[in-house]
């Protein structure tokens, strides 16, 4: 059995696989890297749209994460039905994306789609993790605020649940 198998798999969805997904990934894994569960957990993102496919994050999403610490090296995908199958967690970043699964999603995996925003705990008052492409540097600012309020949240209620498994 692939060692992989046994971890509890999330998969980031945003538009373009260029700012939020990867972000989120990124932010993810060196949380769960800073807290010693790469045993437990692996992390992946993706698109909706593939136009991007191939490509690193966006310049100026690379350049803020930069400056936080995070490394984002990921090379832009699309999902696909496997990832449905595959991943036991997809966190959407906005009802757009949401909606946009809803031609792959059936009712065996539509358990495992959430929106990232349901584990704000710092920024309540957000309803989504907008996309900050067409946005200044504010805008890539907000973005980590938010995946960092996020991760964090989403990651202690991950440890929670596998814990008592």
């Amino acid at each position: 059995m692939d060692k992989s198998d046994s971890k509890y798999k999330i998969l980031f969805i945003c538009l373009g696989n260029i700012c939020r997904s990867p972000a989120a990934q990124g932010i993810m894994e060196q949380m769960i890297a800073g807290r010693g569960l790469q045993d437990r957990f692996m992390v992946d993102s993706a698109g909706l749209y593939g136009g991007h496919s191939g490509s690193l994050p966006d310049r100026r999403m690379r350049v803020h994460a930069q400056r936080r610490g995070y490394n984002l090296t990921h090379l832009s995908r699309q999902i696909t039905g496997k990832d449905l199958e595959t991943f036991d967690l997809i966190v959407v970043m906005d009802r757009s994306n949401l909606q946009g699964l809803q031609h792959m999603k059936d009712p065996v995996n539509e358990h495992k789609v959430v929106e990232m925003a349901r584990f704000l705990r710092h920024h309540p008052h957000n309803d989504c993790v907008p996309d900050p492409y067409y946005d200044g540097a504010e805008g890539f600012e907000l973005v980590l605020d938010l995946l960092e309020d996020a991760c964090e949240g989403l990651l202690d209620e991950l440890c929670k649940k596998t814990d008592q498994q």
